[in-house]
This record gives C-alpha cells, structure tokens and sequence, in this order.
C-alpha cells in the first residue's frame, strides 16, 4: 500500500467532480478503447496495459516482475489481449522483449523512487497492425491540469474494459502525479489520457492506490528511456546454417557462386 505521508505530500482538494466507473459490456461500447488491453502474466494475475506502437506496449513496471521472488517474468510468459470484452479479444499477442525502467527497484514497494519510475514497455512478438487497431500517442508535455480520464481492467471486472470518463489530477510534485481516480487490482498500467487535442494521448499509468487516491508519474523521459533500453537489448535473430552433404544439388540452395572475373 501507499504510504499515507506520500498521498497527504501530493494531494489538494479537487476542484471538480469526478464521474463514475462504467462498464464497457459490448464490442460496440469499447471499440474506441481497444489499443487498452489485458496484460495476462501467466496464471498469477493480470494488469491493464495500452498499445503505443503496433508492436509496443506500455504498463507500470511493478507487473513484469514476480511478487514473491523479484525475479522478472519470462518474455514467453505474457500475453497481451488487446481490448478483452467478455472472453473476446480484438488481437492476442505473445511478449518477445521485456523493459522496465532501470531506476525501479523490484522488492522495495510503493516508495517514492519506485512510484516516480514504475514504468515498462514490452514488445511483442508479433505487430498489431495499424488497420487492424491504432495505437494510442504517448503525450509528450507536461501532465496538463484539469480532467482526465482512465481505461483499465480490474478485479471484479476483469473480463472487460472500464471507463471513469472524468477523474481530476489533485496535485503534483517531484515527476509524481495524484488522481482521485477509480482504481483496484488489475487497474496498475492502465493509460491516464489527456483529451485536449482530440483523441485521447496517454499522459500517465497508473502505479497503484487505495480507496481514494491513484498514484502515476511523468512520462518523459521515461518513455524515452525505455526505448533506447529496449533497441540496445533487442535480442538477435537465430543464426540458421544449412549444411550441404557431398554430391547435393547445389542448384537448388540459391547460392550465387562468383569467379575471380566477377558475376
């Protein structure tokens, strides 16, 4: 849980009233959601995470790590469904690469370090294509005032996607950001948006909480931390080698054998 000198630090009263959590219950209702999906972490649990690339997706930091060792979850043993509704998925996709960001620290909870940079991105192993569902826009200012709003799964609701669309931002301080937004289990990673400019550009993810206050943080430069991690530790492709055995047909292995003249 989230020490209560760090929710009093952060808070203000709210100027605005904030909505209730709905449902999405049809295809129909979350269609303009589905980037939001469930990221399912083998049979231990589950957080919400957003698509952000077609093959890039990004979630709090605290979910690719096992609660009872530390240990980071196995790349094979995450698999992202994109706007889940009902045991229906827009996309399914396994995880190839894994990156949380190099100052979170597994093991130490809710600290102030960890809350400020408990962000992940994972790629999988196979894009999404654009047609098929756009990605979210990552925002890239400073987290505007005013009401936000946040998609996410959670317990008791983990079959399909909810919307609180209006939470408001109670205060900032030190790349830390209070909401009085609507969250429980499952809630962390879920997308803070910002609906300034149109369509909805994630602002923050969702850390964790209690019963009246969310906890998220500023994404730059987090996220572009995280990408530079992710495109130095991309692993490699399997080297494959055929091997030819004496008197084989060497016509038909698309070799271009060159002489000393040239081809």
């Amino acid at each position: 849980m989230i020490a209560a000198a760090l929710v009093t630090a952060l808070t203000t009263t709210a100027q605005a009233q904030s909505t209730r959590l709905r449902a999405l219950d049809t295809e129909n209702d979350a269609l303009a959601w589905q980037a939001v999906g469930r990221l399912d972490i083998g049979r231990e649990g589950y957080c919400t995470g957003t698509l952000i690339a077609p093959d890039l997706v990004l979630t709090a930091a605290h979910c690719v790590y096992r609660k009872a060792t530390g240990a980071r979850v196995a790349p094979e043993d995450l698999t992202f469904r994109a706007g889940l509704t009902h045991g229906e998925a827009a996309a399914v996709r396994k995880v190839a690469q894994i990156e949380a960001h190099a100052g979170y620290t597994p093991g130490q909870g809710h600290n102030l370090q960890n809350v400020r940079h408990d962000l992940a991105l994972v790629r999988l192993a196979e894009p999404i294509p654009t047609h098929e569902l756009s990605p979210f826009a990552v925002f890239s200012g400073r987290m505007p005032q005013g009401a936000v709003s946040v998609v996410s799964y959670g317990k008791g609701r983990s079959d399909k996607l909810s919307r609180q669309n209006q939470c408001q931002v109670l205060g900032m301080r030190n790349q830390l950001i209070a909401l009085d937004c609507d969250v429980t289990f499952g809630s962390s990673g879920a997308p803070v948006f910002t609906h300034l400019n149109g369509r909805g550009q994630i602002a923050s993810v969702i850390s964790g909480g209690n019963a009246e206050v969310a906890l998220g943080m500023a994404l730059p430069p987090l996220i572009n931390d995280l990408k530079r991690q992710m495109r130095a530790n991309k692993p490699q492709p399997k080297a494959t080698v055929r091997r030819l055995g004496v008197g084989a047909n060497k016509s038909s292995t698309g070799a271009k054998f060159v002489t000393a003249k040239g081809s």
